[in-house]
């Protein structure tokens, strides 16, 4: 009877500790705040916002980028997302990754990245391009051009290798090596 009641109990702090986990990402993620004062038109605060974030964390995401919830940015340093880019939930994304613009023009000019994509560090995805759900991008790759659903592209630039492999394939957290990331 005592396990079952320690069970209970030990499953209960695991959703007080992701609720905390929650609660730090908030506090620790301008950028979100940025955000929601540029949408509101407080365009001078989100811009204040905008700045400190850049100095403190050297990251470069544009207040009116679309982020959805759910976005990983790890280890942050050096990512750049322009102003009319998008990223759906459950996307990873690596260190010096820029989603960014091939030419300085008015309206839709940066990528949309679909839900659960993987971007590798380093990688430069540029222009008004789709990376379709599920996808990855291997690390270093300079992607032109869209990227169907399920799809791997590597290279300078990036070309599509493989297809029909969903991003999870590739960030098994009980594997130290993935062969299937070796090409």
């Amino acid at each position: 009877m005592r396990g079952i009641l320690n069970f209970f109990r030990d499953f209960g702090r695991i959703f007080k500790a992701l609720s905390k986990d929650l609660d730090m990402y908030v506090e620790k993620d301008p950028d979100r705040f940025s955000n929601f004062f540029y949408r509101y038109k407080i365009y001078p605060i989100a811009y204040i916002i905008y700045v400190l974030s850049k100095i403190l964390h050297s990251m470069d995401i544009h207040p009116a980028a679309y982020i959805e919830p759910g976005v990983v940015i790890d280890h942050g340093f050096g990512v750049v997302i322009g102003e009319t880019a998008s990223v759906g939930s459950g996307t990873l994304i690596y260190h010096g990754v820029t989603l960014g613009a091939k030419t300085v023009t008015t309206g839709k000019r940066h990528p949309i990245v679909g839900k659960n994509v993987m971007i590798g560090a380093g990688a430069k995805v540029l222009g008004h391009i789709y990376i379709g759900d599920e996808s990855v991008i291997g690390a270093n790759s300079v992607v032109l051009m869209d990227v169907p659903p399920k799809s791997l592209a590597v290279g300078v630039p990036a070309k599509i290798k493989k297809t029909n492999c969903p991003s999870s394939n590739y960030y098994d957290l009980n594997n130290t090596i993935n062969s299937d990331f070796v090409i």
